[in-house]
């Protein structure tokens, strides 16, 4: 069964860094793009970065130029490399990816900026 299993989140003070990690098994992970949500209380799931199969990747405009979405297919790893964190960025992270048009996520991992 596709598993998917986040780490690396914490309590950062604003302008700290955090990298979050989702090691992904039951799929054959070079054949699938992975995302990065987050869900602040009171907030819709919002799609934070996207990697595609080739390495492509996205990101909502409001991490632009702080986050980098990588992956690395030897380990079934995508990461979330976050810098120059803000308060507004506190939230639970969770990892994504589609097989077979079913949505699959990770536990989540609590990522909190104090200010």
């Amino acid at each position: 069964q596709v598993q998917l299993v986040e780490s690396g989140g914490g309590l950062v003070q604003a302008g700290g860094s955090l990298r979050l990690s989702c090691a992904a098994s039951g799929i054959i992970f070079t054949n699938h793009a992975m995302g990065w949500y987050r869900q602040a209380p009171g907030n819709q799931r919002e799609l934070v970065a996207h990697i595609t199969t080739d390495g492509s990747t996205t990101y909502v405009d409001s991490v632009k130029g702080r986050f980098t979405i990588s992956r690395d297919n030897a380990k079934n790893t995508v990461y979330l490399q976050m810098n120059s964190l803000k308060p507004e960025d506190t939230a639970v992270y969770y990892c994504n990816t589609q097989d077979w048009g079913i949505d699959y996520w990770g536990q989540g991992t609590q990522v909190t900026v104090s200010s």
